[in-house]
């Protein structure tokens, strides 16, 4: 094999790697020697096929296999002796010229990464800003937790229906006087003034009886998901079974038992918990904050091109997907285009944040176990089919970017708190409201497009996506892989990761299903399965 260096500029290279006939030859020969005890031929015993009929029989599969293994291993032969650390999969170009047995000339182009000294991990100072949950928090977490398990009551017979009033109706839809599929339910649950059903269903059953009936007209809105029924007008007719009031939820001992809990105390005692761990996860996304914007400010140093551009694309894609939830998508996707730099900028530096903390983790023996790796692969085949989650695992343990992918976000995390034990912390007690005033002052300007408004509150959020690093550790597979502070995004190919904003402490809470969330009234035609407003 001869290998000629073509380009060497920045953290751009080039070479042609020229491969002998001869040597594509002799892998096919060994091939050959390989499967002859296995060859089966009319006339020959068991094993004793001669070699050129083999050739002659198997000779384009015995040499695209030969040929394939002679590149592959040839790119890995100019990887270690050139030392060469790949940013991504490096473009191989075997030209138009070629044919078999001939010497094979592959064109190689490929970014490396960037040689970046160790840095050094002392001297870090951060504060810790902490946030004690009251009694009142707790209280207040109870409320709001028993007026969302709202029980409803039949009410007098005589009582009309008003808003917040919850109906028990039959009804029976038509389009131009036929029935449409989905259009028809028996003791359907609705609550008034829910936005439940698509606009001018309810406003029109408010003052109804038990045992009324009525037509209704409805229009279904020009974005309904069913096309048979975007933009038509509709009747339905509804009667009512019953109107029922809601009644007062009293919280006490049997108001938790009604959870699965054994007491008032105990809720209290898990909604606390849930409170402190909630704020536990903004203090970690504060101190992050800081020590990444920290690394971000002491260290800069030219990054590949080709993982920028990946990563800005990630970016991209999920701003699209969230410009065109928007009411006005046109405006929205103005406003994205008008910051597209900074959000270039934005990858860029999750990029070079990636690669630090991925050296800083190498340097100082950060690891993923074998076991970490297991539970992580685990955790993933779980957002998949039972049938389908060996093959997802097979799937990831064959490829090494999936491996990364799964890795990178508990490496990163690990290297941060690695770092956090190295660093000098004070701590401050705030409220919660200057907590969250604190995690968005911290938030860096490059992280942060200059310009927001209120058509484009998806699309000012940090896009999340998948860890730059994690490509760099599929070329460098030596060097375990960071991922670059990008928030968790539902992946198929990826485990389902917490977000460091916890969600209330009241949603998560063992909740008894109430009357409106039971399946009769996801299934009526009426609902508006659009995004509602």
């Amino acid at each position: 094999m001869q290998i000629v260096e073509t380009a060497n500029e920045g953290l751009k290279r080039a070479y042609t790697v020229k491969i002998p006939a001869k040597d594509i030859e002799a892998r096919i020969d060994a091939e050959v020697k390989k499967v002859a005890p296995q060859v089966r031929m009319p006339g020959f015993r068991p094993g004793k096929v001669p070699a050129n009929l083999i050739k002659k029989m198997h000779g384009e599969a015995l040499h695209s296999d030969a040929f394939n293994t002679a590149v592959q291993e040839s790119i890995d032969s100019l990887m270690r002796e050139k030392k060469l650390r790949p940013a991504l999969q490096p473009k191989v170009d075997l030209g138009e010229g070629y044919a078999q047995g001939k010497d094979a000339e592959l064109s190689v182009e490929l970014e490396v990464l960037p040689e970046i000294e160790a840095p050094s991990v002392e001297g870090l100072k951060l504060e810790k800003l902490t946030v004690a949950v009251s009694d009142a928090q707790v209280d207040e977490a109870v409320k709001t937790l028993a007026g969302n398990q709202k029980s409803y009551k039949d009410a007098p017979k005589t009582r009309k229906s008003a808003d917040g009033d919850q109906l028990v109706i039959d009804f029976v839809g038509r389009v131009d006087g036929t029935e449409f599929e989905g259009g028809k339910a028996e003791g359907a649950p609705l609550v008034l003034g829910s936005g439940q059903f698509i606009p001018g269903f309810e406003e029109q059953l408010s003052g109804l009886k038990a045992g009324d009936k009525k037509t209704i007209k409805v229009e279904f809105p020009a974005d309904y998901p069913a096309e048979n029924l975007k933009g038509k007008e509709a009747e339905f007719d509804v009667t009512v079974q019953a109107v029922k009031v809601p009644g007062e939820t009293k919280i006490d001992d049997e108001f938790a038992k009604s959870l699965g809990l054994e007491s008032l105390e105990q809720l209290k005692g898990l909604l606390k918990g849930q409170l402190e761990q909630e704020t536990a996860g903004l203090t970690r996304t504060q101190m992050k904050r800081q020590l990444l914007d920290t690394l971000a400010a002491a260290h800069d140093f030219a990054v590949p091109p080709s993982m920028v551009e990946a990563e800005f694309e990630q970016i991209w894609q999920q701003l699209e997907a969230e410009v065109a939830k928007e009411d006005d998508p046109e405006a929205a996707r103005k406003e994205i285009e008008a910051d597209k730099e900074d959000y270039r900028r934005i990858a860029e530096r999750r990029v070079r944040l990636g690669l630090l903390l991925s050296e800083i983790g190498q340097a100082n023996g950060v690891e993923v176990s074998n076991q970490e790796m297991q539970m992580l692969l685990q955790q993933a085949a779980q957002q998949y089919r039972p049938e389908d989650r060996e093959r997802f695992v097979e799937y990831v343990r064959q490829d090494a970017m999936a491996q990364a992918q799964l890795r990178a976000p508990l490496y990163e995390d690990k290297v941060v708190d690695f770092l956090f034990d190295k660093a000098e912390v004070t701590e401050r007690a705030v409220t919660r409201e200057e907590l969250e005033a604190a995690i968005e002052a911290e938030e860096a300007p490059a992280e942060k497009p200059a310009k927001k408004s209120a058509a484009k509150k998806p699309a000012a959020k940090k896009p999340a996506e998948k860890p730059a690093a994690a490509k760099a550790e599929k070329a460098a597979p030596k060097k375990e892989a960071a991922k670059s502070e990008a928030k968790p995004v539902a992946k198929k190919a990826a485990p389902a990761k917490k977000t460091e904003e916890a969600k209330p402490a009241a949603k998560k809470a063992p909740a008894k299903k109430t009357e409106e969330a039971k399946p009769a009234a996801k299934k009526a035609p009426a609902k508006k399965a659009a995004a509602k407003k």
